[in-house]
C-alpha cells in the first residue's frame, strides 16, 4: 500500500481553504471572540473591539451568511439587532482556543490574563491537543492520511 497525501492542487478535498474563506482574517476571529464573551450588539462589536463601522458591518454581514452568527431582532427594542452563536460558531472554539493557546506560548511574553477556566472546578483548561480515538496524545509524526476507500 502507497502513502496516501492530501493532493495540494484539489482544494475541494480538504476542508481548510472553504474554512478559510469564512473565518481566513483577523477581524472575524476578533469578532468571534468578542461573542463567545457575550457581546451581541452592533455598537459594542465596534466599540469593544475599535473596529471601524464599515469593516465590521461587513464581517459581520459574512459570518452570518455564512451561518457561523445568526442575526435576530432583540427582544427588549425591535429597532436593535443582535448577533449570537449559531451551533455551527460554537464549534469553532477549539480552533479558537488553539490559536489563543499558540499564541500565548509563542509570541508573548507573560501568561494571559484573564485566563479560561472550567467553571466547575475555577482551573484552566488544559491545552488544545489531537488525540487518538482512545484518548492518548498524538503529535503530527504519528499521523497518516487514509483514503476513506481503503479498509481500516
Amino acid at each position: 500500500m502507497g502513502r496516501v497525501q492530501e493532493d495540494m492542487k484539489r482544494s475541494g478535498s480538504c476542508g481548510l481553504p472553504p474554512a478559510l474563506e469564512v473565518m481566513g482574517e483577523r477581524w472575524s476571529f476578533l469578532i468571534l471572540r468578542a461573542a463567545f464573551n457575550g457581546i451581541v450588539h452592533f455598537e459594542n462589536f465596534s466599540s469593544e473591539l475599535g473596529i471601524a463601522r464599515n469593516i465590521l458591518s461587513d464581517r459581520l454581514s459574512r459570518l452570518v451568511r455564512h451561518g457561523v452568527l445568526q442575526r435576530t431582532p432583540c427582544e427588549h427594542d425591535r429597532r436593535k439587532v443582535e448577533y449570537r452563536l449559531t451551533e455551527k460558531g460554537c464549534d469553532l472554539l477549539p480552533a479558537m482556543l488553539a490559536l489563543r493557546q499558540w499564541g500565548e506560548k509563542y509570541t508573548m511574553r507573560t501568561p494571559a490574563n484573564p485566563v479560561l477556566v472550567d467553571t466547575r472546578d475555577r482551573r484552566p483548561i488544559a491545552p488544545i491537543r489531537i488525540r487518538a480515538a482512545d484518548g492518548r496524545e498524538l503529535c503530527w509524526r504519528d499521523l497518516a492520511w487514509q483514503d476513506r476507500s481503503e479498509p481500516s
